[in-house]
């Protein structure tokens, strides 16, 4: 059985007061048994949210990270830093880093492989934009993005990855793909996964990053090869999230 989940991606949001507001909610928090809950808040708050975490079930998780160890690189953050904070998950190729600051496949596979070897768990985030969709190719774009990475790794750092397919045209727009056509490019991604290994395509953690809310997580988490949610808005908001966590059970 995979363990289901919940990565909440607070982007360039939130605050010190929010970070407290979720260590106490979920320190009174009744949660599924199976359950991984990770929050990804900016670099500024990783201390303190380690701090406010403690004793609770959630886990650290960090937006991005450079691909170099240490280095002349003003303004960047690398994962023997990340790991010193107790960060355990980091994304890499999330769609706003792909566009907005032109992360090619090369660039996410070299932060993937960074975290790999900094002993971060790393959430390669795929996806296809509305062109893309409509024009037929959603798997073709979404499969180039996981073989690009998966196919370069070893078999031990297969194992370690999550896969998050996140539709760009589903990311803060308010459109979800419906279950179904989630569905289809999830189970598209374990089969591709299949071709490397059998028991890792059966062992693999995918989530589904896109408009996840607490209105339709329960839907999207019931179909077989939805393992878990990306969560963006509704990440920022305490009982939005934990009903989200607690769809997941």
């Amino acid at each position: 059985m995979r363990t289901p989940l919940i990565a909440g991606n607070w982007k360039m949001n939130g605050s010190a007061v929010l970070v407290e507001e979720f260590g106490r909610a979920f320190a009174e928090a009744r949660l599924p048994a199976s359950l991984d809950v990770v929050v990804l808040p900016p670099f500024p708050y990783l201390d303190a949210a380690r701090r406010a975490f403690e004793g609770t079930s959630l886990r650290l998780g960090a937006q991005t990270l450079n691909p170099l160890h240490s280095g002349a690189r003003t303004g960047e953050v690398s994962g023997r830093m990340l790991k010193e904070f107790g960060v355990e998950y980091a994304l890499a190729g999330h769609s706003e880093r792909r566009q907005l600051y032109r992360e090619d496949d090369e660039a996410v596979y070299d932060r993937l492989l960074a975290a790999l070897n900094a002993g971060i768990t790393p959430i390669l985030c795929v996806g296809e934009t509305l062109e893309e969709r409509d024009a037929g190719k959603t798997l073709e774009v979404v499969l180039r993005q996981v073989g690009y990475v998966m196919a370069r790794l070893e078999p031990d750092q297969r194992a370690r990855v999550v896969i998050a397919y996140e539709p760009v045209w589903a990311i803060g727009t308010g459109r979800t793909a419906t279950p179904q056509q989630a569905q289809e490019v999830m189970a598209a991604i374990r089969e591709y996964q299949g071709g490397f290994d059998r028991d890792l395509a059966a062992g693999l953690r995918l989530l589904y990053g896109g408009s996840m809310n607490a209105g339709n997580a329960a839907e999207l988490l019931a179909q077989p090869d939805i393992d878990g949610g990306l969560v963006g808005g509704a990440s920022l908001k305490v009982d939005d999230f934990l009903a989200i966590c607690q769809s997941a059970g």
